[in-house]
């Protein structure tokens, strides 16, 4: 009798490789996606860890959550939508504006949900990138890291807060599942997401105790629904839409003086929401607790109507010394006051100057890039970092804005990824990392820069800052001197890294100056 034939081994499935792997599907890495296409540069993937695109505008999705960019400077110049609703648009029509870009410019056969990135890393010897996911690995020339800096909560460690018998969630994770009407709620922060939260759920609630450790100034908020007799003239003569687009930014550029250079003409600014505060809080201990003992600008500033009279109402209680610790269902303030809740939301922020994704990437030398970032956020130009060849950030380090659009910002970061890997292409190199000198000097020059702006010299501490104090968030200029900046990529600032053989022996490359 014959033997019976052995069947053969299967084969693991050759890991997928890419030419470029996005990571994040936001404004960030949709735009990405766009310009890569219109590059001719097809082969590349989006990796998302949702199940959907939209980054923070899809994830905050809390009662009000709006933005405080007017609608036609807060979209991309090259997919403008004549149909925005309101001059300040709220969150579930910039989130369906992103749903939109993603199908009209074919986006979908590049998209992977559920696809978390749990570690990349620079492999020297082939001189790309192996990537791995939560819905399996890739290897890719470039890394285009879109993650944002508002991706990931930040929850204060809270003595006790474990043994909280109630619900508690996080502004940007809300659960609307939770009916909060006629319960006692905790609102911790006054930051950006609390000023639209409290006016929101105040009328709802029993009983609102809002935490506050810094009180914020507060602007009178421009809003007001778009025509019908608009939205037809823009769609009609898209002209008129850029006219319009350009006059927010205009006026917009026009107030960077006084943020970057000259803190001292805020002082108008500051009068008009000194005002606003004693026409919204006519307790006169209230508004005392309110006000701010800094200069405007040197925090966000935030725009509302409606928030000042929901501190004001009776049902609500301001608690200036922020809050300490959990007693069981009793929270207790800095000041020793006690307060029974049933829920605690926190509006606490994000992890900005210290992103989570540092932890996951791993450079030349096998260093994470937290590692790398220990004493503080650099990157030449807000884009690339020393140590980590092909890798590109948007809404990398110093390139937040405190005053306009950050799609400003990102389509000028985009300019710069794309002439990086045009550059290579045509130079004949395989990647690329700034050299030592180019990355020091360009973060010397603009920590100098820094240091006369009214966020290092308005007397607060914010969330701009890291650890030791260093503003590793803000870019202190114009989105004009940004885009001037990043217009193209200088080769004398890196260097380029050529594979020297199709399948390299270990240490196949060389470093070309």
């Amino acid at each position: 009798m014959a033997p019976t034939p052995k069947r053969p081994e299967p084969t693991a499935p050759a890991t997928p490789h890419v030419r470029v792997a996005v990571i994040g599907s936001g404004f960030g890495g949709l735009g990405a996606g766009v310009r890569l296409r219109r590059a001719g540069i097809t082969d590349f993937v989006i990796l998302e860890r949702a199940d959907s695109v939209g980054g923070t505008w899809r994830d905050n999705s809390y009662p009000g959550c709006a933005c405080d960019v007017p609608s036609h400077l807060y979209s991309f110049s090259f997919a403008p939508n004549p149909a925005w609703p309101r001059s300040f648009s709220g969150q579930p029509d910039i989130r369906a504006y992103l749903e939109k870009v993603t199908d009209v410019f074919g986006l979908r056969p590049h998209l992977r949900f559920n696809a978390e990135v749990t570690e990349a890393r620079w492999d020297a010897e082939r001189t790309h990138w192996r990537i791995t996911t939560s819905a399996g690995r890739w290897t890719a020339d470039a890394i285009v890291s879109a993650a944002g800096p508002l991706a990931d909560p930040q929850i204060p460690d809270l003595p006790g807060l474990d043994g909280f018998p109630g619900k508690v969630f996080h502004s940007s994770r809300w659960d609307h599942d939770y009916d909060l009407d006629g319960k006692r709620v905790a609102m911790v922060g006054t930051g950006a997401s609390a000023a639209q939260i409290i006016p929101n759920i105040q009328p709802r609630v029993g009983r609102l105790t809002v935490f506050q450790r810094t009180p914020a100034w507060v602007l009178p908020r421009r809003d007001r629904e778009i025509s019908g007799a608009e939205k037809w003239l823009h769609d009609r003569l898209p002209v008129t839409a850029q006219l319009r687009r350009g006059a927010l930014f205009a006026l917009r550029e026009l107030q960077v003086d006084a943020f970057v250079r000259r803190p001292g003409a805020l002082r108008l600014v500051q009068k008009i929401a000194e005002r606003h505060i004693a026409a919204g809080v006519p307790d006169p201990a209230l508004r005392a607790r309110l006000t701010p003992d800094y200069r405007i600008g040197c925090k966000r500033i935030l725009l509302s109507n409606t928030y000042y009279p929901a501190l004001a109402a009776a049902n609500t209680e301001v608690v200036a010394t922020g809050l300490s610790e959990v007693r069981g269902s009793t929270l207790v303030a800095a000041d020793g006051s006690e307060h029974e809740v049933d829920a605690i939301v926190f509006g606490t922020g994000f992890h900005v100057t210290d992103m989570p994704i540092g932890a996951r990437v791993f450079g030349a030398d096998g260093r994470s890039l937290a590692e790398e970032w220990k004493e503080g956020m650099e990157a030449l130009r807000g884009s690339t970092v020393r140590g980590f060849p092909n890798l590109f950030f948007v809404i990398g380090p110093n390139t937040g804005l405190g005053n306009s659009s950050m799609i400003l910002m990102i389509e000028s970061q985009l300019n710069y990824v794309v002439d990086a890997l045009t550059t290579l292409e045509n130079v004949g190199a395989t990647a690329m990392q700034p050299t030592a000198r180019a990355q020091r000097q360009w973060n010397l020059t603009l920590q100098h820069r820094m240091s006369r702006t009214v966020w290092s010299t308005g007397g607060c501490t914010s969330w701009y800052q890291d650890a030791g104090g260093k503003n590793t968030v803000l870019w202190p200029g114009s989105t004009t001197g940004f885009r001037r900046a990043t217009r193209r990529v200088d080769l004398a600032e890196y260097e380029l890294i050529k594979r020297t053989a199709p399948e390299p022996a270990p240490h196949a490359q060389e470093v070309l100056a």
